[in-house]
């Protein structure tokens, strides 16, 4: 492609590159912004127009991503724009959009484990978000991995980001794990341009070169490259972070790192796995080579993730091990490597949304409102001090289980029968064992799930020796919560109102 015709392909594509653009200009625009306010008004004020300026923000992006007509590749195919993209990309910006209301509403003050985030905390999560956009959009290896950095670092600094020493432990252990898996997969991605040639995982020679290397060579250098999206998907064996950063991180940082990255690397590997060929003549790597070793790592995030959680006294840890398990549940449908499954993955991460905001914004406001931390043991008799979010918590928690009446019922019954499906065309024993085995950790998942709701309303309230300051509940942050807690039912009375948007758009 000569000089001229790559400047116009620059050109053309940034019509469909809008909202990134939008998202890097207002990053710069709320650097500046923090140094002009706190020079011009009082904290609070600042804190009131960085909060709604972030909000409009990540709203406008949202909804440009949805209106933008571009359909395509981008920039000499780094990026691909299509429907799947557009609905991670609307994934991510409602979350940081609720998770920015849900602190702005929220009184900072010191109690616990949740102390004042500085400022600078709103640019991170707008440059954060923009990571999570491009991340959904790249198909080229070099996009891929600049994308998941740049989600790292601002990871990294919205963990430590809180002057204690717990926030800088969980900053420190999240880098040095995010480092080993960046470097693992860079090291697998230099395998895969070796065997193919190209970086692009769309072009033609990709998956052909990859049908005529060894099966198992090819598999190792695709899952070695894939170590970087289960560092960010939570998924084994890259979880070991999950639960010191999730303790470490204050919870609107926590909420969204349970969503955000998520929707990004399940799309990403979905991707990866597409790019594979269906079947080889030379008998080499296929994408059904890989259902095997994803199926075994489905298994055991699902297994890890819960017989952890059972152990734990700390309502932020149960649930950042939770979102271990659910990682494992989101990799079902990849598992499937069919329409169906791959369906069931975006239905999943579309109602994951308000599942696992509602539980963090639930948890955090129910403690709040007994004045105490995070422990499981103190929220023993808050359901009659605090009725309406101890019902919505129980919602969620039978929704996080997977039971009716909730929409995570749904979720999981969408993905189990794409799974159990390819298990009927192909025979694999694996993928009968991650569906035998899958459904039953659903009866695990309710004993530490349903902990928190038999404490709430069938245990009296611990007397205290020492008294401790109850702080009000904020209506609006209470009203959010349980407002997150009506499409968890709605969509399962009606999951066709996102069933529809996933198959038909």
């Amino acid at each position: 492609m000569s000089l001229t015709d790559q400047l116009h392909d620059i050109i053309n594509s940034l019509g469909g590159f809008g909202p990134e653009v939008w998202l890097s200009a207002s990053f710069c625009v709320l650097l500046v912004a923090e140094l002009v306010f706190v020079r011009v008004m009082p904290m609070l004020r600042v804190r009131k127009w960085l909060a709604g300026l972030s909000v409009g923000i990540v709203l406008v992006a949202g909804v440009w991503v949805v209106l933008a007509p571009t359909r395509g590749y981008l920039f000499m195919h780094l990026l691909f724009v299509d429907n799947q993209a557009i609905f991670s990309q609307v994934v991510i910006a409602l979350s940081a959009a609720v998770v920015l209301l849900y602190e702005a509403f929220t009184p900072s003050e010191q109690l616990g484990s949740r102390p004042k985030l500085p400022l600078e905390w709103y640019s991170l999560l707008v440059a954060m978000t923009l990571g999570l956009f491009v991340m959904t959009l790249s198909v080229n290896m070099l996009s891929i991995y600049l994308s998941i950095e740049l989600v790292s670092i601002c990871s990294y600094l919205l963990t430590a980001l809180t002057a204690d020493r717990k926030a800088s432990e969980g900053g420190i252990k999240y880098l040095l794990f995010g480092a080993i898996s960046s470097a693992i997969m860079l090291y697998g991605m230099s395998l895969l341009y070796g065997m193919t040639g190209t970086l692009d995982l769309t072009a033609d020679v990709f998956g052909a070169e990859l049908a005529r290397q060894d099966t198992a060579v090819a598999t190792v250098a695709i899952l070695l490259t894939g170590a970087g999206l289960f560092f960010k998907l939570a998924g084994v064996p890259f979880h070991v972070w999950t639960p010191d950063a999730y303790e470490a991180a204050p919870v609107p940082v926590a909420a969204f790192f349970s969503i955000g990255p998520k929707a990004a690397a399940v799309l990403v590997l979905m991707r990866i796995v597409t790019a594979l060929p269906q079947e080889s003549s030379f008998g080499g790597a296929t994408a059904s080579s890989l259902q095997t070793p994803l199926a075994i790592l489905a298994l055991a995030g699902i297994l890890i993730g819960n017989l952890s959680a059972l152990r734990q006294t700390d309502a932020k840890r149960l649930l950042a091990y939770s979102t271990i398990a659910h990682a494992g549940f989101l990799l079902v449908g990849v598992v499937a490597m069919n329409q169906a499954g791959f369906e069931a993955v975006l239905f999943y991460v579309g109602t994951y949304l308000f599942i696992s905001l509602a539980a963090f914004f639930l948890v955090d406001l129910l403690a709040r409102s007994n004045g105490s931390d995070l422990t499981i043991s103190s929220f023993a008799g808050l359901g009659t001090k605090q009725p309406l979010l101890s019902v919505a918590l129980t919602v969620v928690m039978l929704a996080l289980t997977g039971l009716p009446p909730t929409v995570g019922f749904t979720a999981k019954l969408l993905s189990f029968s794409a799974l159990y499906d390819a298990y009927q065309h192909t025979g694999n024993a694996w993928l009968l064992a991650l569906f035998v085995l899958g459904l039953l950790n659903a009866l695990i998942s309710l004993v530490y799930y349903l902990k928190i709701p038999f404490l709430l309303f069938f245990r009296p309230m611990a007397s205290r020796s020492e008294p401790q300051l109850a702080l009000p509940v904020p209506k609006v942050a209470a009203w959010l919560a349980v407002g997150l807690v009506m499409p968890i039912i709605a969509l399962f009375l009606k999951p066709e109102l996102l069933l529809h948007w996933l198959v038909n758009w």
